[in-house]
């Protein structure tokens, strides 16, 4: 079988039609400015740098980094009719994918944590989340969403691809990617299980794990009023981390279930842009501060 030597692969997008293309240019650009413009605020807000909101303004951080990944790149080739991305490109956009997409799954998972302290032990809040603890889980989930995203990127170092080179999406997703290869993909297989497992599986079940103690401790609340007020709390928290996972389950359900592109890319579409965008708009309208 022949092996591709020019070392660039062809980002395929939404659509070839060439009338279609300003009105994909306009819309994403319009997602992206959105997303940035409305993550940015919460980072740079003085009034959420405390303990509670810590994780929030690193939330933003990490949907800035994963919508930055994908789009920029759609929009360039859009604007100069090209579809090609390097081999070294392609690379680099599936391991700053991984590391912004494991380090939302993470934080959104300390957050969980985070609301369960301040439910189910609220006296002790300020002193078990205090800054350093906050700074530590931070530190924990970057190095932990590196190391998962260099374990999944240098094992597709050591594939050589066919002369297919087309990738049906609008950036590198490494599933496709692994489609087009002409080595064998057991480790890699391997690999993204593993990541999944540890980095996906784990974290669901412990916000699982969290939210059954939290709603647990607000049905022993008496008042209205204070079930109200407990809940409120972690509202934000709950429908955001339901939105991202159920998007991005549905992107990978999509792929196992369906060989249709188009489904995929809508899928994708709510996953890396329309959740990220949303994020800083859901905490907005349903926190006072």
């Amino acid at each position: 079988m022949e092996i591709n030597q020019t070392r660039s692969f062809l980002l395929l997008g939404f659509t070839e039609d060439p009338d279609l293309q300003p009105l994909f240019f306009g819309l994403f650009l319009s997602l992206y400015v959105v997303t940035f413009a409305g993550n940015l605020a919460i980072i740079s807000d003085p009034h959420l740098h405390t303990p509670m909101y810590f994780f929030l303004s690193n939330l933003s951080f990490a949907d800035i980094g994963f919508t930055s990944t994908t789009i920029p790149k759609m929009l360039w080739n859009i604007q100069t009719q090209s579809k090609v991305i390097t081999y070294e490109g392609c690379i680099i956009q599936i391991f700053l994918f991984f590391v912004f997409e494991c380090l939302d799954i993470l934080i959104l998972s300390v957050m969980a944590y985070d609301r369960f302290v301040a439910i189910c032990h609220p006296l002790h809040y300020m002193v078990i989340i205090n800054p350093w603890v906050c700074g530590m889980l931070t530190l924990g989930s970057w190095c932990l969403s590196v190391t998962s995203s260099l374990l999944e990127t240098l094992t597709v170092l050591r594939l050589s691809f066919c002369m297919n080179m087309k990738i049906p999406h609008f950036f590198c997703d490494l599933l496709e990617v692994l489609k087009l290869t002409c080595s064998d993909t057991l480790i890699n297989n391997i690999v993204v299980y593993f990541v999944a497992i540890i980095l996906a599986v784990s974290p669901l079940f412990w916000i699982l794990f969290s939210y059954s103690q939290i709603f647990s401790s607000i049905l022993r609340i008496s008042s209205a009023r204070g079930k109200y007020k407990a809940f409120s709390t972690c509202g934000s928290h709950l429908f955001v981390f339901s939105l991202f996972h159920s998007t991005g389950l549905g992107v990978y359900l999509s792929s196992a279930v369906t060989s249709s592109s188009r489904t995929i890319l809508v899928a994708s579409v709510m996953y890396t842009v329309v959740t990220p965008m949303l994020n800083p708009f859901i905490y907005s309208l349903r926190n006072r501060d």
